[in-house]
């Protein structure tokens, strides 16, 4: 009896292998067809077979953020200098066209985009990357369904060299498996980070770790179990990579310890700014305006996600107008409030409610403005005429809103830790760019500062900010070190 069963596992097992197997050779099969059909639709020939294809992975493309941001410089940049690159997009967004992604690009980032050489490949199970699908165990399910999604990927079109550019590492695997291509990625910030582990262990309540887990010894024993495994096998998805890109010396940090110094994969890290798309210098030109023409607005930029911790903002400027109640009446003291960000969907807009009501329970409803999915003109005529930009996020990777601000002439206030404090808003020339808070108590102590600087103190710090953030962190820098980071040895092979 026992010998049938195992012999009945033996073929059970073979079978899923077998079909496994022939799936995989399948798929191989099909690539030259698959390409074919791709160059055909885009109209190119490729009589002598010099057309390569790079695959990026960013199922939420659409989104309008930071991380899309960096994904657009890329193409824009790949589209400028190599002709011979046709980019593709993995991308969940099957409510939009080629053409309305295009034009929204231009919209939100001032991006020109050729459709010539740009192909998208949607996905029709993005909701398995998405945190409603997974109430709880939420990153190891978001990081299983992310390898779905790579299967639906792979099985509509493996290209040349595939990057993943949205933080889905166990996706490698997958690529692996059904491509066999190089396998590359652009790291915004760790799926796992030491300071989340440390929060478990210290058992601190934060958006990552309920207060539920975080008062119970046993849950909090369970979770730290869990996120040391998710991390050793978060590591060894990451090492699967052929090449890795970061964008901060924070996030370089985090990989680095991650994978623990030990393996060679970490000389092909490669420290980026990804602000190739902010349009520095055009941005310099355009909102170069007078000190007088500034007005009284306190400006926040960041998609409506809870990691930016938009309630903290409201809170910091209540502690402002408790402290300092000048601040809240009409006159020439008059400060406000201005939260500009992007929706993704429900969940988002949900959230925009949420902090509507936080700031009417606050009293401060009336020196508040949201401004939901601004086109990117109006984010100009924001950044032209704000005072103060603010940045609540703990931990920010990098801080792409924090150099527009600078960039923009505003005096940044950003939260001490992350990109922001470590890479952005730093000393140059000897001199402060910026404050930087932890508290709400703190971040109204550093906004008053800001707001009391006498005239020459204050345009002095403007200056400085801009001059530095246009100097070090400009399209031509991304480019180099997006050329250095040395993606087109791995095509090639």
């Amino acid at each position: 009896m026992l010998t049938m069963i195992i012999f009945l596992v033996f073929l059970v097992v073979l079978f899923f292998v077998s079909n496994l197997v022939a799936r995989v050779l399948g798929l191989r099969q099909k690539k030259q067809a698959q390409r074919e059909a791709l160059l055909k639709e885009l109209g190119i020939q490729d009589s002598q077979n010099k057309k390569r294809i790079v695959g990026f992975f960013h199922p939420y493309c659409n989104a309008g953020g930071g991380g899309e941001r960096v994904l657009w410089t890329a193409i824009a940049i790949i589209q400028r200098h190599e002709p011979d690159i046709v980019s593709i997009v993995y991308s969940g967004d099957v409510d939009a066209t080629k053409a309305q992604i295009i034009a929204k690009v231009k919209a939100r980032f001032d991006i020109h985009l050729s459709p010539q050489t740009l192909h998208f490949v949607f996905l029709r199970s993005r909701h398995l990357v998405e945190d409603s699908s997974w109430p709880r165990f939420t990153l190891l399910g978001q990081s299983i369904g992310s390898m779905y999604l790579a299967w639906e990927a792979m099985s509509k079109l493996i290209p040349d060299l595939f990057i993943d550019t949205m933080g889905y590492a166990f996706t490698f695997h997958i690529v692996s498996l059904l491509g066999n291509i190089p396998i590359g990625a652009y790291v915004h910030y760790p799926t796992i980070s030491t300071n989340m582990v440390d929060r478990v262990q210290s058992r601190k309540t934060w958006h990552t770790n309920s207060d539920a887990i975080s008062s119970s010894s046993i849950l909090s024993r369970g979770k730290l179990l869990y996120y040391r495994l998710f991390m050793y096998y978060y590591a060894y998805s990451l090492r699967q990579a052929s090449f890795l890109m970061v964008n901060s010396s924070w996030t370089k940090s985090h990989i680095d310890a991650i994978l623990q110094h030990t393996d060679p994969l970490l000389d092909a890290i490669h420290l980026l700014t990804p602000l190739g798309a902010l349009k520095i210098l055009s941005l310099w030109r355009s909102v170069d305006a007078p000190k007088s023409a500034r007005i009284r607005v306190i400006l926040s930029v960041a998609q409506f996600r809870p990691e930016k911790d938009h309630p903290t903002q409201l809170r910091s400027f209540k502690e402002l107008l408790k402290s300092h109640p000048e601040y809240g009446r009409q006159g020439g003291s008059e400060v406000k409030l201005v939260l500009l960000g992007g929706c993704r969907g429900a969940e988002d807009a949900a959230r925009v409610e949420g902090l509507r009501s936080l700031a009417k329970a606050l009293d401060i409803e009336e020196h508040v403005q949201f401004v939901v999915n601004a086109p990117y003109q109006e984010v100009l005529e924001w950044l032209s005429k704000a005072s103060i930009g603010l940045s609540t996020m703990v931990d920010e990777h990098f801080g792409i809103n924090v150099v527009e601000f600078m960039a923009a002439g505003l005096i940044p206030v950003t939260h001490a830790s992350g990109g922001p404090l470590n890479d952005i808003v730093v000393p140059f020339n000897g001199e402060p760019t910026g404050y930087h808070a932890t508290s709400p108590e703190t971040f109204a102590e550093a906004l008053h500062t800001a707001l009391t600087l006498s005239p020459e103190a204050e345009l002095a710090l403007r200056l400085r900010a801009r001059t530095w953030a246009v100097q070090r962190f400009s399209e031509e820098e991304f480019e180099k070190e997006w050329d250095a980071s040395g993606w087109k040895k791995w095509l090639r092979a």
